[in-house]
């Protein structure tokens, strides 16, 4: 028995779910510099500040940081040091501007995940959070050179946005967040992860003046990497937190319930009135149909008993044989009569066809609503909590039986299609959902750590269901597979990207 209790100690310790916030989500993306001047093969000279992922392979830090390099590319090194893994990789900068104190660095060798640009406006106060690695902190920790080019999480300081400022003609943000030498290069950030500017440099602290540090701005960055034309993320969106989303989205949910019941209520009002006078229609072809029924059996009435009296009247007269085929004409016209009246058509409200009463099976297969085949989806940016995301619209076809774009299998999550996405080659867990009652797709996006997103792709099956099936146990299978994979999640998640979607044009 107690071998079995710490089974179960150690499984639940497995599968408890990590941390994961905004900034740590960011520090992935950021990098120690390091420059080693080399002579006659020997190191004259060591350098090292910050920097911060524009791409997956290209880096931006401050000019000064690799001044060097650029005077003597020759003779000095540049070394990127993630702050995850295990490996170093050597950068070659294509481009700097002195002026505004910014360089581009690319590398190869692996692959780092962007920070966003916030192109909104800071708001005085507002909480402002330095990543980088300060070169006291390195100075007090590191024991040989080796610990500069070995991969360590970035040093998070806090502190304030003090205002805008000029230095030397460059735009920069004046904040309270404690940065030293070695930050240079290193992004500021908003609580939502997003670069607000570059930080660079710090005032002198003479005779008890406080301490403040300027940060290159968001604009002169957007257009440095404008005339390097690298490519960049930026967002608009204002940060709220995640608790703020999440109370968001449960009055939006509820909004969406009662939406959904209107539309029910609007459609089942309609297609009562479609049967009301469908059901009319038939009672009146029904009635006229019997009044033609009717008065065919009356006629056959009266024309079977004038058969038969002439019937009598001949055969009183002897004459057999018109006599005979007379009577048994009358009979014939009697027995039409009984006919058409016992046959006369009968009315039932229960048999009466409707419009909508015999839909396809694939409609049938799909949960409850309006939202299904080719869609254009576009964000919702007051649903939505965007953080590092571009959000162009999306395009989607909702088929039968959770199969969605003709080829990738949703499971089913209550009167809603899921699906979760573990990538081998992106730090992040994506749960795709499609909710036909309000007409919604949804986003959900957990940024993960290296070490995380390996656990989460232990915990993914090798072979996952990815062929479409109308194979409910297939589809619960995968329900249950998923549900696996997102408690190995953290508890709560990074971005949320919410779509309204309409019919695609033309459809």
């Amino acid at each position: 028995m107690r071998q079995m209790m710490v089974l179960v100690a150690m499984l639940v310790a497995w599968i408890a779910p990590a941390r994961a916030d905004d900034i740590s989500a960011a520090g992935r993306g950021v990098v120690r510099i390091v420059t080693i001047a080399v002579a006659d093969d020997e190191v004259v000279g060591f350098g090292h500040g910050s920097g911060f992922a524009v791409a997956p392979n290209r880096i931006v830090t401050n000019a000064h940081v690799v001044e060097l390099a650029s005077r003597y590319p020759g003779n000095v090194v540049i070394g990127v040091v993630p702050s995850e893994g295990s490996k170093s990789f050597q950068g070659k900068l294509i481009a700097i501007d002195t002026k505004r104190d910014l360089a581009l660095i690319e590398f190869t060798g692996t692959k780092l995940p962007p920070l966003a640009l916030f192109n909104g406006a800071v708001t005085d106060g507002e909480a402002l959070i330095a990543l980088g690695y300060p070169g006291n902190v390195d100075i007090a920790t590191a024991r040989s050179a080796a610990d500069f080019i070995t991969p360590q999480s970035p040093v998070r300081s806090q502190g304030g946005f003090a205002g805008t400022r000029t230095l030397e003609g460059i735009s920069v943000l004046l904040h309270t967040a404690n940065i030293a030498r070695g930050n240079s290069g290193g992004p500021l950030l908003d609580t939502c992860g997003r670069v607000l500017g570059v930080n660079s440099a710090i005032t002198n602290a003479e005779e008890g003046d406080a301490t403040f540090a300027f940060a290159i701005s968001d604009a002169e960055l957007t257009a440095f990497l404008r005339d390097a034309k690298q490519p960049v993320v930026t967002v608009d969106a204002p940060c709220i937190s995640v608790e703020q989303r999440m109370a968001l989205d449960k009055s939006a949910e509820e909004k969406d319930r009662a939406d959904a019941a209107a539309r029910v209520a609007m459609a089942e009002s309609a297609a009562a009135r479609t049967r009301e006078a469908a059901i009319e229609k038939a009672r009146a072809a029904n009635e006229s149909a019997r009044e033609t029924y009717m008065a065919g059996a009356a006629v056959l009435l009266v024309f079977g008993a004038l058969a038969l009296g002439a019937a009598g009247l001949l055969l009183s007269r002897d004459q057999q044989r018109p006599g005979i085929w007379s009577a048994v004409g009358g009979g014939a016209l009697l027995l039409g009569a009984v006919a058409l009246f016992v046959l006369r058509p009968s009315f039932d409200e229960a048999d009466i066809a409707t419009p909508g009463d015999g839909n396809s099976s694939a409609e049938a297969k799909l949960p409850a609503g309006t939202a299904q085949g080719p869609l254009l989806c576009t964000i919702v940016p007051d649903r939505s909590r965007i953080t590092v995301s571009a959000t162009p619209p999306v395009t989607l076809n909702a088929g039968p039986d959770g199969c969605f774009d003709g080829g990738t299998q949703y499971a089913e999550s209550g009167r809603r299609w899921q699906r979760v996405v573990v990538p081998e080659d992106e730090q992040t867990v994506s749960i795709r959902e499609f909710d036909p009652d309000s007409e919604t797709y949804s986003e959900t996006r957990y940024l993960l750590s290296a070490a995380d997103m390996q656990r989460v792709r232990e915990v993914r099956p090798t072979v996952p269901i990815k062929q479409c099936t109308a194979d409910q146990a297939a589809r619960a299978s995968l329900a249950s597979l998923q549900q696996s994979i997102r408690a190995a999640l953290p508890p709560t998640y990074n971005e949320k990207l919410v779509y309204h979607c309409a019919p695609a044009a033309g459809q």
